[in-house]
Parts: C-alpha cells; sequence; structure tokens
C-alpha cells in the first residue's frame, strides 16, 4: 500500500468502542479494537462497508483484508479511490484475474517483483 501511494490507514483504523460516528461514516475500511502486538491480541477485529458492520471477531488483519477483497469481488463493489492500487494489486498480480490491463503504478510494482526472480 504504501509503496502504491496508498495511506494503510484509509483501510485499516484503530477503533475506540466509543467512536461510533466514525464507523458509522465509514464506507469501507477494517477496524481493529485495541492494538495487534504478539503479546496483546485486539479485542476485535472487523470489516465495515457503508457504516455497517458486515463481519466482525475476525481472527486477523490478514484475514480481514482477504475478506474484504472477497466481499468486494462477491459483491461487483467498486473499489475505493483512496485505495484502488491496492485492490487493483491484488487482483491483477496476487489472484491474476483479469491482469493483462493494469494502470502504469501497478505495471510498474508487479514488473519489479517479477524481475528479481
Amino acid at each position: 500500500m504504501i509503496y502504491l501511494g496508498e495511506p494503510v490507514e484509509h483501510l485499516i483504523k484503530e477503533y475506540q468502542e466509543n467512536e461510533v460516528e466514525e464507523l458509522e461514516q465509514t464506507t469501507m475500511a477494517i477496524f481493529i479494537t485495541g492494538k495487534e502486538d504478539p503479546l496483546h491480541p485486539p479485542k476485535d477485529i472487523k470489516i465495515v462497508i457503508e457504516g455497517t458492520e458486515v463481519l466482525n471477531e475476525l481472527p486477523s488483519v490478514g484475514t480481514a483484508f482477504a475478506m474484504v477483497f472477497g466481499l468486494i469481488y462477491t459483491l461487483n463493489l467498486k473499489y475505493s479511490k483512496r485505495l484502488q492500487f491496492t485492490f487493483e494489486f491484488v487482483q491483477k498480480v496476487l489472484m491474476e484475474l483479469d491482469g493483462k490491463k493494469m494502470t502504469p503504478k501497478v505495471n510498474r510494482l508487479s514488473t519489479q517483483l517479477y524481475s528479481t526472480e
């Protein structure tokens, strides 16, 4: 995400239970209640789409990211403009779905990754 110029905070947000307003105003994000670190796992990891909690009690941020991508793909949602390159990279490079047409930014990253093999 960082390489593609998209801040992690646009997708993954720390959440305190008293911050309901932020959750309701969110288009799409992964919310972590409590910090995630090896010694203290988060209390909850949830996915919010259009202000509605669609999944909760997920085991990890990685699982949550995979679920977000799956929800976008299954529900035929548009990628958030703030995260379009990240999701395009996952779709076209990692998942190899419609990989022929890439934006120049994603194509550059793909080329760099595959040229080091």
